[in-house]
């Protein structure tokens, strides 16, 4: 099956015309003629309107300000590499060193890819199936939407003086790998709870972490 194929099975979008679908994966060291730039810029375009309209149906009270942090949040280079990286599209994606492991793509072209293929299903299939794609892709990350705009770690703060009239205790549990590239696993932990593990690049990030699984545990109760 080649690797067009392969994309196509994953999300489930059968294209009318694969070579925009091509296009779409192909970074300008590969073809500087032909490449993913213009689609990642319509891509863009089209999930922030569909972000968007979602945002507003779900909370029609809230003011623009907060509508655009929201969206801030949800529509940046980071969620697009965590939804391209859900996709594996490093395994797809046509770069210069393409005959090299594809462990060396950069994250900023797996982001840059993640937009590209919306804008390729756009233009493909139509506004309603690259709507579709996105609401999917993006579901969890708009659940957590208000967990994004409120830090996980001054939500859990709260959630705990509110309830148990004590902050969460965090324990660093170990710090590994080289200096330029820590591993930080940090537990933290509630009054009579047990502790909710993370590990982060650094210990900041992974309190961070740490605080947003508990705050996960604690909605699906």
């Amino acid at each position: 099956m080649s690797s067009l194929k392969k994309l196509q099975k994953k999300i489930k979008i059968d294209f009318k015309n694969e070579k925009i679908l091509l296009q779409a994966l192909t970074h300008k060291s590969f073809d500087p003629n032909n490449n993913y730039e213009n689609l990642e810029f319509l891509g863009d375009r089209v999930l922030g309107l569909v972000v968007s309209k979602k945002l507003f149906e779900l909370y029609p009270d809230e003011k623009v300000g907060s509508l655009d942090k929201k969206l801030a949040s949800l529509v940046n280079k980071n969620k697009c590499l965590e939804v391209g990286n859900s996709l594996n599209l490093k395994e797809f994606v046509f770069t210069g060193n393409s005959k090299s492991s594809k462990n060396n793509v950069e994250n900023k072209i797996i982001s840059d890819c993640c937009e590209s293929i919306i804008g390729a299903i756009y233009l493909d299939k139509g506004f309603e199936v690259s709507k579709s794609f996105i609401l999917k892709l993006w579901k969890n990350l708009i659940s957590d939407a208000e967990t994004t705009f409120v830090d996980a770690k001054t939500q859990l703060q709260e959630y705990s003086l509110k309830n148990y009239k004590i902050l969460p205790i965090y324990k660093l549990i170990s710090n590994t790998g080289p200096r330029h590239k820590p591993n930080f696993k940090v537990g933290v932990k509630l009054k009579n709870s047990t502790y909710v593990y993370a590990i982060g690049s650094s210990k900041k990030n992974a309190e961070q972490s740490a605080a947003s699984e508990f705050l996960k545990k604690i909605k699906h109760k």
